[in-house]
């Protein structure tokens, strides 16, 4: 897949900015209200693919829109190997820099990790299933392609990863403390088991730009509810964008 100049440009400046879910342009954004996700294509022109894209993200990832390849998808080969090096509240979620020289390699392309986030509750879905917790690994090839690896949180026993970084958490918006968290708890943060679903779409804020490779985990990590509710605490409620029509497009497995 390859994309315009212009639209690498806009995705690799929105991946790069510590600010990215606070919108690359400045303009003042939310999840509820007039500045809400229903219309963020009004409320400045560079957002005009929220209203007016056919590859949106999230998705609803049903049996009636997966299909499955004969030889099943490539696996996505991690390395990650370097350790967090920043937990910062933008207002909109809570990002976690990574320090260069952690990649994943999809379709023979190395995209390198610039951060990981979470929403509550989870963005995409399951077989119509929201999940208390979703994290989004984002990733950044030279060329400006971003390759997203979602992984959902199912209820169950405290997540120690998920606390070392709530340590760290601010609860004032534009804040940044140091992580601490190593390259080997990273890697555990992921399931053994990484087979995933693949479909293109979009960033989940504004300005919704597409042509995002977006590989969904089939299996899940675990959250107990103290911790969501610490995060929903922070964020001051929820911070999902709302399923988006799937359209002419089929999920990969």
């Amino acid at each position: 897949m390859n994309l315009s100049k212009t639209l690498a440009s806009s995705l690799t400046a929105a991946v790069l900015s510590t600010t990215l879910f606070a919108g690359v342009h400045g303009t003042h954004w939310g999840y509820t209200g007039h500045e809400g996700p229903e219309n963020w294509g009004n409320l400045d022109p560079k957002n005009f693919m929220c209203k007016d894209g056919r590859n949106q993200s999230p998705v609803n990832i049903s049996s009636d829109v997966i299909v499955t390849t004969a030889e099943g998808l490539d696996k996505i080969k991690f390395s990650y190997t370097t350790e967090a090096a920043e937990v910062i509240n933008n207002g909109h979620t809570i990002q976690v820099n990574v320090k260069p020289g952690s990649s994943i390699e999809v379709d023979g392309t190395q995209f390198d990790l610039k951060q990981f986030h979470f929403h509550t509750p989870s963005e995409n879905q399951i077989e119509g299933k929201h999940f208390p917790l979703e994290a989004h690994f984002v990733h950044v090839s030279e060329k400006g392609e971003l390759a997203v690896v979602a992984l959902m949180f199912e209820d169950g026993e405290e997540n120690k990863l998920i606390k070392k970084v709530w340590n760290q958490m601010s609860d004032q918006a534009g804040e940044t403390s140091s992580c601490g968290v190593s390259a080997a708890k990273a890697r555990d943060f992921l399931p053994q088991n990484k087979d995933y679903y693949r479909f293109d779409g979009s960033l989940t804020t504004p300005p919704c730009s597409e042509g995002v490779r977006w590989l969904v985990l089939q299996n899940y990590s675990h959250v107990n509810k103290e911790q969501v509710a610490k995060f929903k605490e922070v964020m001051h409620g929820n911070d999902n964008r709302p399923i988006q029509p799937i359209n002419a497009r089929k999920v990969l497995k």
